[in-house]
């Protein structure tokens, strides 16, 4: 991640996508990161351009204190974007050892009672980027979000990556918030049915677009369009054919028509239930 860091190189950003012929959430987004080598995001222009092609409410989500307070502020000047705050799996051991990660959880906790903040996420388990002595302090935060989520009653987003059994165990043991949303979602056919089984929203990303992803979209054939979202996790996850250049809510349609050829249903009835899901999940922007 390189929040707000620039440098003189330059590429050029991917086309437009035709516009959708509804309008859709990007479910999970973050605005508040620039990858490295490119200017910081133009927050307005980033809403403008994904308004021109249909994308016309996004979910705003800041990982680490940092752009908590960040998309708490950001939220209120723009009616396009609800928020979602917590520490990343990956910054909850970096907290722990360094002794401040109640005090974290407690900003978190403030800043979560801003109404316009409609997820506590993304939160979960991460055991690719953090080693087998950060599991502890990762299992210990993704139990204290869930907690969070079911007392404020918001959504809960969730980071899985390679944690799949610990993700699924730890939601059950804990009781699961009334909407949970698997950002990114990663898992094989078998975990997106338990997940559909639980009632939990499966939300995918560009990754379902790369070559190498047919078990992902063979999960997504299973998944029910009431349990259907989309994301751009942008500035990451670019959908092909532009893997590679910087993410951005505007490329959503990429994702989102790949998705109903999947699912083998129209552009226009994808757009719908993606819609409703948002907001059965969120609420009303």
């Amino acid at each position: 991640m390189s929040k707000g860091q620039h440098s003189g190189t330059h590429s050029a950003p991917p086309p437009a996508p035709d516009p959708l012929p509804l309008p859709i959430v990007d479910n999970h987004t973050h605005l508040d990161i620039s990858r490295e080598g490119h200017e910081p995001v133009d927050v307005a222009a980033a809403i403008a351009a994904a308004k021109r092609v249909g994308v016309n409410r996004m979910v705003q989500v800041g990982c680490d204190l940092d752009g908590a307070r960040w998309t708490v502020q950001v939220i209120d000047e723009h009616p396009e974007l609800l928020g979602g705050i917590a520490i990343h799996p990956n910054e909850a051991p970096k907290h722990n050892e360094r002794g401040d990660l109640a005090e974290a959880l407690a900003e978190i906790e403030a800043l979560a009672a801003h109404p316009r903040v409609r997820a506590i996420g993304e939160t979960g388990l991460d055991y690719f980027r953090t080693g087998p002595e950060g599991v502890v302090a990762q299992q210990d935060s993704f139990r204290w979000h869930i907690d969070l989520a079911k007392r404020t009653g918001k959504a809960l987003q969730i980071h899985d990556r390679d944690s799949h059994d610990d993700v699924l165990r730890i939601l059950q043991e804990e009781g699961a918030p009334e909407k949970v949303v698997l950002h990114c979602f990663s898992g094989d056919v078998t975990m997106a049915r338990e997940c559909v089984d639980r009632g939990y929203y499966l939300s995918y990303s560009g990754t379902v677009t790369f070559k190498n992803a047919r078990p992902l979209r063979n999960a997504l054939a299973v998944t029910p369009l009431e349990h259907v979202l989309v994301e751009t996790d942008a500035p990451y996850l670019t959908p092909a054919p532009h893997r590679g250049a910087p993410n951005a809510p505007y490329l959503t349609p990429v994702t989102l028509r790949l998705m109903a050829d999947v699912l083998n249903v129209s552009v226009p009835t994808l757009c719908a239930a993606v819609s409703d899901n948002s907001e059965q999940v969120y609420g009303p922007w």
